[in-house]
């Protein structure tokens, strides 16, 4: 590749080993071979990538020369069946998008019919429970009533302490009763 002789690599190595010295002249020799070995690992990758590029295109080619030398060489029933099956498949993934749009719409209007009759069903029981409060405020209130109403005893209201919880418990008098 240089095209370097040992006469040649004897005098470098000497001249580095007055410029370097000794003890450094082993690590920069490490170096340059490091270097060396990446350079030419970088070299082979690229070329070994442009080899196959190659080979793809040429591939490539063939195979539209091929394509054309056939499209040329076809039978006309051929052409026309070849025709005819794209334009049915054409046909069929134009009916399969329709379909699709008339099921979703069909979704779409089933969806706001149950929204809909769900807004309908609550607001029919909210209808119905109207009547229900009116009818229990426009009884009528009879004597007896007035009179159990004032011989009843209020009961005062006591609210437990925080975190206390108090038991119900019967004196013996309320159980004769």
């Amino acid at each position: 590749m240089f095209d370097i002789g040992f006469s040649e690599l004897l005098l470098v190595f000497v001249i580095g080993l007055v410029v370097l010295g000794p003890e450094r002249l082993p690590v920069a020799v490490k170096t340059v071979v490091g270097w060396i070995r990446a350079i030419r690992s970088l070299a082979a990758n690229v070329q070994h990538e442009l080899a196959q590029e190659l080979k793809l295109q040429e591939l490539q080619d063939s195979v539209k020369k091929v394509e054309e030398a056939g499209k040329g060489m076809l039978s006309p029933e051929l052409k026309e069946s070849i025709e005819e099956l794209r334009k049915t498949a054409d046909s069929v993934k134009q009916t399969y998008h329709e379909s699709i749009e008339t099921e979703r719409d069909e979704d779409l209007a089933s969806h706001t019919d149950s929204v809909e009759k769900a807004k309908a069903s609550t607001s029919s029981q909210a209808a119905s429970e109207v009547p229900k409060s009116t009818a229990t405020s426009s009884r009528l209130v009879t004597p007896e009533d007035e009179k159990a109403a004032a011989t009843a005893k209020p009961t005062p209201a006591v609210e437990p302490a925080q975190g206390v919880v108090k038991e119900a418990t019967s004196t013996p008098s309320e159980d004769k009763s």
